[in-house]
């Protein structure tokens, strides 16, 4: 299909950002839209805000690793050790983080719940202070804790879609102990100012977490700069990995003054055995030191290595292209979404300003009413009950909006 108008006014836009990449043949960045990174797809997918298609490159490095499985001696040096070094080391640059303020977990809300584990709750009691357009499945998660005897606050969105920081400075008081945000929310990709939620509760003492599964890859960010004590993402959406494998941040400057939430051997630095034939002789069982890390307090058992595998591939070719980079190969397509929706009378849910990768639209019995067309159509958004999100991703362009738009009702009923 030939572009759109959309598509070459969206194209001069991007231009500032993309020549700077191609000064240098030897650093250039993978070209955008990145469609020959992945397989041709039997529809237009907008939604890799629930689940980014694996690329090719990463699928190479997985057939890879099967036959490196099978033992065939084919891949000698073969070191999955060395990859999660790498991936440690590719994704603490991505999100401004240190290689030892970073712990695999199984995902994101495995990562929530060990942080309120190892803060205490809801035995420490105090409060909590979050809000709607935090991961709706911790919903959940802080009403158990509400029941439980915690004083839980939840803020809400305001008519533009975003939280007001006014209101959350007045929730927040000395009795407060943890904010627990997204970054960038979920429901309709409004992005918190992260600096300067946690400027707010550290006066008072709190500590901040948040969800980065929607920041982490899509947006720039900088997790030291922004004094943010805990944050933990999965890996299967913009990462461009998979279930099962996700990545926990603790600052440095707080590892030291809370508890460690469980046990598990992968988080030990040394470990010698006292019970067996030849072993050294020693107090009980065993000795054993634990890493002084985010990994020694918070480390699963074994990790998935074939997610491993995956980031060892996606992170890098993410750090080749550049956030920024995507960032500005989006924006006129979000753009486009917001202006082309609202001119058609949709109910906007995401802020008109917003630079993410999520654009999402209120509508009465939205699944009922669009369900069908999307199908009819072959196009795959996000369309909840009475809500629809899309998601722009590396291999999306003016083209698949075009087609969105085609497809969606000229005015909502």
């Amino acid at each position: 299909m030939s572009l759109t108008r959309r598509a070459v006014l969206a194209g001069a836009a991007a231009l500032p950002a993309l020549s700077k990449v191609a000064v240098a043949e030897s650093t250039a960045a993978p070209a955008l839209p990145a469609k020959s990174a992945f397989a041709r797809m039997p529809m237009t997918y907008l939604d890799s805000g629930s689940t980014h298609p694996m690329s090719l490159g990463a699928k190479a490095a997985l057939e890879e690793y099967l036959r490196f499985k099978t033992q065939d001696g084919s891949l000698p040096g073969y070191s999955v050790g060395a990859m999660e070094k790498a991936v440690f080391e590719s994704f603490g640059r991505l999100i401004g983080a240190s290689p030892d303020e970073l712990s695999f977990v199984q995902s994101t809300t495995m990562g929530e719940n060990l942080v309120l584990q190892a803060l205490g709750f809801p035995q420490a009691g105090g409060r909590i202070v979050t809000d709607v357009l935090h991961f709706f499945g911790s919903f959940y998660t802080y009403g158990e804790l509400g029941k439980a005897g915690m004083d839980v606050v939840t803020l809400p969105m305001t008519s533009e879609g975003r939280i007001d920081m006014a209101e959350m400075e007045k929730a927040i008081n000395d009795r407060t102990k943890l904010v627990s945000i997204s970054l960038v929310s979920t429901i309709n990709g409004f992005q918190h100012d992260l600096k300067r939620v946690c400027a707010i509760a550290h006066a008072h003492g709190a500590y901040v977490y948040a969800d980065i599964v929607h920041a982490a890859g899509t947006v720039p960010t900088d997790l030291r700069a922004s004094g943010v004590d805990f944050a933990a993402c999965s890996s299967y959406k913009w990462l461009m990995g998979d279930f099962g494998l996700g990545f926990l941040y603790v600052r440095r400057e707080v590892q030291n003054k809370i508890k460690r939430p469980w046990w598990g051997y992968h988080q030990l630095a040394s470990f010698r055995t006292h019970v067996f034939p030849l072993d050294e002789p020693g107090p009980g069982v065993a000795s054993y030191e634990a890493s002084p890390d985010t990994a020694g307090r918070f480390a699963m058992g074994t990790t998935s290595w074939t997610g491993v595998v995956q980031l060892n591939h996606s992170l890098a070719w993410l750090e080749k292209v550049g956030v920024s980079q995507i960032q500005a190969w989006r924006q006129p397509m979000i753009d486009t979404l917001q202006k082309e929706l609202r001119a058609r009378g949709y109910q906007p849910l995401t802020p008109l300003d917003s630079r993410t990768s999520l654009v999402a639209f209120a509508l009465k019995d939205a699944r009922t009413k669009l369900s069908d067309l999307l199908k009819t159509a072959n196009v795959r958004i996000t369309v909840s009950q009475h809500r629809f999100r899309v998601s722009v991703a590396v291999f999306n362009d003016m083209n698949d909006v075009d087609r969105l738009l085609d497809v969606l009702p000229r005015k909502p009923s």
